[in-house]
C-alpha cells in the first residue's frame, strides 16, 4: 500500500489521471438498531458496527451512506446467534460499545477503531482505519484498511500460503491460480481464505476480511509497525474475533463461516490415486495388490482419463466397457471409487450435457452477451455459472446416474479456480448470476471453486443417501469446509515440498479447512523410497491421507520403491487403521466446536514464546504431537516440546516439556509424542473400514501424576442417525498418584458400538499393581507381549500391564506399592 498523495496533488490532478485516497469525515449521527449501530460522517461515509457475539464484531463501510444487498457466500446460513449484551455510551471525542469481553471505541474524526479487553490492554487498532480509491476504468472502490503493529505481534492463518508459518513482514495476496509446481513463497496459490490471527501480549484475535475481489495482506512489510489489507473492489467488510486464545479465535471463525459434516469413517483411511488408472485391468491390478500384500487401504480414484474425451459424466467404454460391475467388484473386496470431475465442458453438440447447458442457458458468458470459451483437457469448453441457484441444482442432478447406478462413492473437482489453458482463468468481463447480485469475474474469481464444490456435494450428499459423501476441492475460499475436503494441490517430489505440505496442512486447518492432505511423495516427478515413506509418515496424520502423482513420472504405489520400503509403508498405513477412533473422534471436535484438528504448536503452548517462530511440530487432536523429518538421510531430529509430560510412541521414554529434546528416528520411525495422562483407542488392524466387526477396543492409558481427560467419540461411521443423538461420547477421566491411578468414564448419547470389552494397556506405571478394582468388583491382572505394539524390535520382551473391561464401567481402581518405575527416569535434554 502506498503513502498518500500529498494533498496539494489532489487540486491540480484532473479526475482521469489521479488516484486520490478518501477519508470519512467526523460524525455528524448515530442510531442503533438493536445489536446494529451506525455512525454517519460529515462526507456521507456510514460505519456499520454489528455485535454478533460477546467476541465476534462486523464493521462494514459504505463512503456514500448506501450498503448492497447483505450477501455472502462465506458466512454460514445456519449462524444466528442470540444478540448480546452491549453497553453503548458517548464520549466527547468517540462512542464506547462494551460486550461481556472487550471494548471497542470508534473515534468521532476518522471513525478509528480500537478494540480493548476489559483489563484496558489494547487488542487491535486502527492506524488511518479505512479509506479509499475511485478506480475510473472499472467503477469500483480499491478499499483500504491499516492497523498499527502491536509491540512483539505475530501474525498466522491465511490459509493455502507455502511460506513460513509467521506471516509477519510478508505481502500476500488471494487470487485462486493454477499453480502447477509451485515453490517455497509462491504466491498466490489455489485458495482464498481471507482470514487471520493476531497474538500479541499472550493474547490472540482474528480478522476475516468478507470481500471476494483479489485481496492483499501485508503483515508488516511495506512499513514495520503497520499491517494492512485492501480489495479492488466490493466493500470493507470484516469480522473481529477475540480469543483470548488463538484455539478460541479459530473456533469463532468456524461458527461463522460454518463446518463441515461428519466424514464416512472410510474417507479417513489410506487411498490412492494417480493420473492415470486404466484401462480397468490396471485399476483393478491395483487393488489386487493391496490386498495380496496386505497394505490397507479404502478408496481408489480415476483421474480424467476414465472419461470419453474428457467428457464430464461420462465413461471411456474402452477402458471401462461396464464400470458398474467394475465399481461393484471392487466394493465387494472394501474399495470405494473416487472419480474426478472437472468444472469445463467440451463444446460437443452430441453431448448431452452439454446440449442441456447450452440450450438453458446455465454456461458463463462474456459481458457482451456470447458465452464464455476457454480451453482445458476436453479442448474448447463452455463453464458453467455454479453462483446460479438453478445451475447448481442442475449440476447436482447430474452425478445421480455415477453414483445410483455405476456406484461412486466420491467426488473429486480440480481445476476450478477456475484454471483455463495458456490464459491462466476467465477474462474479468466474464458475467455472473452470484445469486441475484450480477457481477463480473473480478468478484465471482475466487469463489467459483466453492460454488462448484458446493453443487458437487448437494449431488453426492443426494444421491448417495443414506450414507455420507466425500468431496475434495481444489480451489476454496472461505466456508467452503461445509462443502468439501481439499488438498494443497500440484505439488512436486521434493524434500523442499515435504517441509511445504507440513507447514500448508498446519495453517489450512487453522483457516477453517481441517479435512487436508498433501499428494504424498510429490505429484510431479518421482520421489526416492527414503522421501516417499517420510512423507508418508507426515501424511498418516494428516486428515485426508492419499498417495497422488502423475503417470509421467513413474509409479508410486506403496510397494513401487523396493521390498524394505514396501515394509515401511506397510507398517506406517496400518498404524494410520489403528488410530482411527482417535481421528474420528479428533474430526467429531472439529465437527462440533470448530476446533482445528491440525494446530501448530504455537496453538498448543499459546504462553510458551518459545514456540511463536516453531513451525515443524504440530498437534493432531488434543493429545498428540508430531514432527516429521524433512531432511534425506537424518537418523532423527530436535525438537520443541510444549510444557508437560510426554511419552515418546516408539518406545515410552518419558520426555519432560518445555524444551528442545532429541527425537531419535530411523526411517522406520516418525517423531511421534502423546500426552501424559491420554486415553488413546486403537482399532484392530483392518484392510478397510468395515472389513471386520469391532468386538474390542484398544485403550492406551498413559499414565500422570494429577488428572487428565479424554474423550472418544463413535457413531458409526456413516448415515446421520447422529445428528438425531444416536451417537456415543466417552469421557475417561484418568487420575494418578505415586501409589494409584484412578479411570471414571462417562458415557452420552444413544448409540451402542459392537465392541462389548475395553482391552486397556498401561504405560508408565510407576509402582507395581496390587489390587484392581472395577465399580468395586475385584479384577485380575494380566501382562503380555503386546504385539499390536511392536513397533520397535527392541520393545518385543518388555511386558504392558493389560486389564479386560466391560464396556460401559464407571470406575476403575488401580493401588499399589511404590516401587521402581517400569520405564526409564524422565529422559533430560
Amino acid at each position: 500500500m502506498q503513502d498518500p498523495i500529498p494533498e496539494s496533488n489532489y487540486m491540480i490532478n484532473s479526475l482521469t489521471n489521479r488516484r486520490e485516497e478518501l477519508f470519512p469525515g467526523k460524525i455528524i449521527e448515530h442510531k442503533q438498531e438493536e445489536n446494529k449501530f451506525y455512525f454517519s460522517s460529515a462526507n456521507e461515509v456510514t460505519l456499520l458496527v454489528q455485535v454478533l457475539t460477546s467476541r465476534i464484531i462486523r464493521f462494514r463501510y459504505s463512503p456514500d451512506g448506501y450498503f448492497p444487498p447483505d450477501f455472502s457466500y462465506a458466512i454460514d446460513p445456519d449462524f444466528k446467534p442470540e444478540p448480546p449484551k452491549v453497553e453503548f455510551t458517548q464520549k466527547p471525542d468517540s462512542f464506547q460499545l462494551t460486550t461481556e469481553l472487550v471494548v471497542c471505541i470508534i473515534q468521532k474524526e476518522g471513525l478509528q477503531i480500537k478494540i480493548l479487553d476489559k483489563s484496558g490492554n489494547v487488542i487491535n487498532e486502527d492506524e488511518k482505519g479505512y479509506h479509499w480509491e475511485y478506480d475510473l476504468q472499472t467503477g469500483n472502490n480499491t478499499v483500504k484498511m491499516s492497523k498499527w503493529v502491536q509491540s512483539g505481534e505475530h501474525y498466522y492463518g491465511l490459509g493455502d500460503k507455502s511460506c513460513n508459518m509467521n506471516l509477519r513482514g510478508r505481502r500476500l495476496q488471494n487470487w485462486g491460480s493454477d499453480t502447477y509446481g509451485y515453490s517455497r513463497n509462491s504466491d498466490p496459490l489455489y485458495k482464498s481464505i481471507p482470514f487471520y490471527f493476531g497474538l500479541h501480549q499472550k493474547t490472540a484475535y482474528g480478522i476475516f476480511f468478507d470481500n471476494t475481489f483479489r485481496t492483499y495482506f501485508d503483515f508488516a512489510h511495506e512499513r514495520s509497525n503497520l499491517t494492512s489489507f485492501w480489495a479492488h473492489g466490493e466493500e470493507m467488510n470484516y469480522y473481529f474475533f477475540y480469543g483470548p486464545g488463538l484455539t478460541e479465535v479459530a473456533e469463532q471463525y468456524a461458527l461463522l463461516t460454518g463446518r463441515s459434516a461428519m466424514p464416512p469413517l472410510w474417507a479417513l483411511g489410506y487411498q490412492q490415486c494417480k493420473w492415470s488408472y486404466y484401462p480397468e485391468s490396471t485399476f483393478k491390478g491395483i487393488a489386487r495388490e493391496f490386498r495380496e500384500r496386505q497394505i490397507p487401504c479404502d478408496a481408489l480414484y480415476l483421474d480424467i482419463d476414465y472419461m470419453d474425451g474428457f467428457r464430464c459424466f461420462t465413461w471411456n467404454k474402452e477402458y471401462f466397457p461396464d464400470p458398474k460391475r467394475m465399481i461393484s467388484e471392487l466394493a465387494a473386496d472394501g474399495f470405494k471409487t473416487v472419480v474426478i470431475i472437472d468444472p469445463g465442458i467440451k463444446i460437443d453438440k452430441n453431448y448431452r450435457v452439454y446440449q442441456e447447458g447450452f440450450q438453458n442457458g446455465y454456461f458463463c458468458r462474456r459481458g457482451d452477451g456470447p458465452y464464455m470459451k476457454g480451453s482445458v483437457w476436453p479442448g474448447l469448453c463452455h463453464f458453467p455459472d455454479y453462483t446460479h441457484p438453478v445451475v447448481r441444482e442442475w449440476w447436482a442432478d447430474l452425478f445421480e446416474e455415477l453414483i445410483t447406478v455405476d456406484g461412486v462413492r466420491g467426488v473429486w473437482n480440480d481445476m476450478n479456480e477456475p484454471a483455463v489453458f495458456e490464459q491462466g482463468t476467465f477474462p474479468d468481463d466474464v458475467r455472473f448470476d452470484y445469486d441475484g447480485n450480477p457481477c463480473s469475474h473480478r468478484k465471482a474469481h475466487n469463489i467459483y471453486g466453492m460454488q462448484m464444490a458446493r453443487a458437487t456435494y448437494m449431488g453426492v450428499k443426494k444421491f448417495c443417501y443414506p450414507n455420507r459423501p466425500l468431496v475434495i476441492t481444489r480451489s476454496a475460499f472461505s466456508g467452503t469446509q461445509r462443502f468439501s475436503s481439499t488438498w494443497t494441490g500440484d505439488n512436486v517430489a521434493s524434500w523442499d515440498h515435504l517441509w511445504m505440505a507440513n507447514i500448508q496442512c498446519q495453517r489450512l486447518s487453522i483457516s477453517g479447512m481441517s479435512f487436508v492432505g498433501s499428494d504424498i511423495g510429490g505429484f510431479i516427478e518421482t520421489p526416492t523410497g527414503e522421501l516417499y515413506i517420510r512423507w508418508l509418515q507426515l501424511g498418516i496424520f494428516h486428515p485426508f491421507c492419499r498417495t497422488h502423482s502423475s503417470g509421467d513420472h513413474g509409479d508410486q504405489e506403496p510397494w513401487s520403491f523396493g521390498p524394505e520400503y514396501t515394509l515401511l509403508a506397510k507398517k506406517f498405513i496400518e498404524l494410520r487403521y489403528r488410530l482411527l477412533p482417535y481421528i474420528y473422534t479428533t474430526f467429531w471436535q472439529y465437527v462440533t466446536f470448530g476446533t482445528p484438528m491440525l494446530r501448530p504448536l504455537t496453538f498448543m503452548a499459546q504462553d510458551d514464546t518459545e514456540t511463536y517462530h516453531r513451525m515443524a511440530e504440530f498437534g493432531l487432536g488434543d493429545n498428540f504431537l508430531i514432527c516429521p523429518i524433512t531432511q534425506a538421510e537424518v537418523d532423527g531430529r530436535w525438537l520443541y516440546l510444549p510444557h508437560g509430560t510426554w511419552y515418546y510412541f516408539w518406545d515410552n521414554t518419558i520426555y519432560i516439556g518445555g524444551k528442545e529434546v532429541w527425537a531419535q528416528a530411523p526411517l522406520d520411525r516418525i517423531p511421534f509424542f502423546i500426552r501424559a495422562g491420554s486415553v488413546v483407542p486403537f482399532y484392530p488392524l483392518m484392510q478397510y473400514v468395515g472389513e471386520k466387526e469391532i468386538t474390542e477396543l484398544t485403550l492406551n492409558l498413559y499414565y500422570t501424576e494429577g488428572s487428565f481427560t479424554s474423550t472418544l467419540y463413535d457413531d458409526g461411521g456413516d448415515g446421520y442417525a447422529y445428528e438425531k443423538g444416536i451417537f456415543t461420547e466417552r469421557k475417561f477421566i484418568v487420575t494418578g498418584t505415586q501409589v494409584s491411578l484412578t479411570v471414571s468414564q462417562e458415557i452420552k448419547g444413544a448409540f451402542e458400538p459392537t465392541y462389548t470389552t475395553y482391552k486397556i494397556i498401561l504405560h508408565g506405571l510407576p509402582f507395581g499393581p496390587e489390587t484392581i478394582r472395577i465399580d468395586g468388583e475385584p479384577l485380575l491382572l494380566d501382562t503380555v507381549v503386546d504385539p499390536e505394539l511392536d513397533f520397535e524390535p527392541e520393545s518385543q520382551n518388555e511386558k504392558f500391564p493389560v486389564i479386560y473391561v466391560r464396556r460401559d464401567f464407571k470406575t476403575l481402581n488401580i493401588q499399589g506399592i511404590a516401587s521402581d518405575p517400569m520405564l526409564p527416569e524422565p529422559e533430560m535434554a
